[in-house]
């Protein structure tokens, strides 16, 4: 993606507020701020583009993993213990399949095969991903627009020492065990982002990576997107060398990089004009500023929903937004 000049606009005036505000998510962490996010910001302030890159066909049903885990958060319909699935879960019928000898690697709740049956019968009938999700959020009360990053099918592949595997086989079925070489985002160079999501991004006054998996989640987003010509501040998912949900950091060291903020900062730097680190990791702190971004360090453990609460009122008080 082509950086844009560095805009001066992060920690600008107090009398000067960003209105509206993207936050582009995918994963458990990705879905935590989107939540803190939409507590602060109302409706009208807030869009959440989500990846749709780990998006697969499993059972004759279209599975999206990580749309699924921002909507139910936001929903305050997830599984807290786990950050994905369903809370009050029950697993009759994947208990059946299993007993059927059919495939049960992949643990699909009973209401969670709900979302997947009514969304593959409507995609199937021709509608789009993003009317389905704005129907599908609109049935679980959500406010917030929930937007997947595109309408067209793209398909994260993961180059490992065992061959290229997709990334549900790769993190689920193998438990993330075969060794990371790099990364293929199928189908990616055809896909567009939709209007809404254009529209979002264009209307926006700043956009907000969330904690999110750079490499998996973060990274098919803006190939979508191509371009921000807005202010951009990202949320280190890394504290103190470790990933706090997913492999994150595995992937780090098995692509030659060590894991930390300043990793994560470098992986952005061509887009970024602030950074987001723990305090754990503030003595990474000037060597992030080196990259020619500004920095804010801050307690970025989401535990809780005050946590969630206050980690977005931070950020958004970095950038320069409105708070309610």
């Amino acid at each position: 993606m082509k950086r844009k000049p560095m805009n001066k606009n992060i920690n600008r005036p107090p009398s000067t507020v960003y209105r509206r505000i993207v936050a582009l998510a995918g994963g458990v962490g990705g879905a935590k701020l989107a939540h803190g996010l939409a507590q602060v910001l109302s409706p009208q302030e807030l869009t959440i583009i989500v990846n749709t890159g780990d998006d697969f066909e499993h059972l004759g049903l279209t599975i999206c993993p990580d749309l699924d885990t921002v909507c139910y958060t936001l929903a305050n319909l997830a599984n807290s213990e786990t950050g994905w699935g369903r809370k009050d879960e029950t697993w009759n019928m994947i208990s059946n399949l299993e007993k059927l000898g059919g495939p049960s690697w992949f643990r699909l709740g009973d209401q969670d095969f709900a979302t997947h049956i009514e969304r593959t019968r409507r995609l199937k009938n021709g509608e789009t991903l993003t009317q389905i999700t704005k129907d599908f959020c609109e049935a679980w009360g959500i406010e917030h627009s929930i937007l997947p990053m595109s309408d067209s099918p793209v398909r994260t592949m993961v180059d490992t020492d065992e061959g290229e595997l997709t990334f549900q086989e790769y993190f689920v079925h193998r438990r993330c065990e075969p060794r990371v070489k790099g990364f293929r985002f199928d189908s990616v160079d055809e896909a567009e982002a939709s209007l809404p999501v254009k529209e979002a991004i264009e209307s926006a006054d700043a956009v907000i990576i969330c904690p999110s998996n750079p490499w998996v989640s973060i990274d098919p987003i803006l190939k979508v997107i191509k371009k921000i010509e807005k202010p951009v501040v990202a949320v280190s998912p890394i504290i103190g060398g470790k990933a706090i949900k997913g492999p994150a950091a595995k992937m780090f060291t098995e692509l030659g990089i060590e894991p930390s903020a300043l990793a994560v900062a470098k992986h952005y730097r061509n887009i970024l004009d602030g950074f987001v680190l723990d305090t754990v990791d503030s003595n990474l702190e000037d060597e992030i500023k080196k990259l020619n971004m500004k920095t804010l360090t801050t307690n970025t453990l989401m535990k809780d929903l005050a946590d969630r609460t206050r980690l977005a009122k931070d950020v958004l008080h970095f950038v320069g937004s409105k708070q309610t």
